[in-house]
């Protein structure tokens, strides 16, 4: 099993990455990892959908795939934002609380499954004492039920919830902070995501992206920033455990 080399009190570790293009190639090394929740580490996307779309019934406003999709990955407040300004004479208030309502019966309330890979990688990561941190646009209250209830609480150092910043993802913020509290430069960390409005986030705070789809693929615009796509977690682990075992370039 890998031993993590000590550097400046913490540990590092070896990752190999490419430009889109192939033009850059080289050794970046890597203090921890910090992961979005929903939808990459808990398959939560699919009922924040479904909810969204019983609600829209409720209030009789048309439900619209291309503006759902602009919301993934951004907190409640640029979301209600997004909505009031793609609807008009939308009923932010009320149509916000009762989606909170019924999103909270079904994914807060009750356990939601874990996403493919998850566990094993966060197994990997601490056995190895790579410190581990979820940047989420959640609220603390419920992301902290969501956490404690898929046993995944425990994996992390630090979190940050999308009520603690004053700009939400695709900003940067989020991710400063989240290495900011486990006290590691952003860009010596690696970012999981599975949200467009993420990876920019966590591509803006200059840190090496894997972004891990879910309930959207990425758009042309999302690939150019260069980062990689892989189908799970499952296949970061893999390309995580290759680079740093055996020294060559994953991708």
């Amino acid at each position: 099993m890998l031993q993590p080399l000590a550097a400046g009190g913490g540990f590092i570790f070896a990752l190999l990455s490419t430009s889109l293009c192939g033009q850059r190639q080289g050794l970046h090394l890597r203090g921890a990892v910090i992961f979005d929740m929903d939808g990459l580490l808990l398959d939560t996307e699919r009922i924040a959908k479904r909810t969204f779309q019983e609600t829209c019934v409720h209030f009789n406003v048309p439900f619209e795939d291309e503006i759902y999709s602009r919301c993934v990955g951004s907190n409640l407040v640029r979301t209600a934002d997004i909505l009031s300004a793609s609807y008009p004479e939308f009923p932010k208030k009320p149509f916000m609380q009762a989606w909170n309502e019924l999103y909270v019966q079904e994914a807060i309330l009750k356990p939601v499954p874990v996403k493919q890979g998850v566990r094993e990688f966060l197994n990997y990561l601490n056995e190895n004492h790579i410190p581990c941190a979820v940047a989420t646009s959640s609220p603390q209250k419920n992301a902290t039920l969501k956490l404690e209830h898929s046993e995944l609480i425990d994996y992390f150092q630090a979190l940050t919830f999308g009520d603690q910043v004053s700009s939400s993802k695709p900003h940067p913020e989020i991710y400063l902070t989240a290495a900011s509290r486990l006290g590691i430069a952003a860009t010596h960390c690696l970012a999981l995501e599975d949200s467009d409005n993420g990876v920019r986030a966590a591509v803006a705070a200059d840190m090496l992206v894997y972004q891990v789809p879910d309930i959207l693929e990425p758009s042309p615009e999302t690939l150019a920033l260069g980062h990689r796509v892989v189908p799970s977690v499952a296949d970061v682990h893999r390309d995580f455990f290759a680079a740093t075992q055996e020294g060559t370039n994953p991708i």
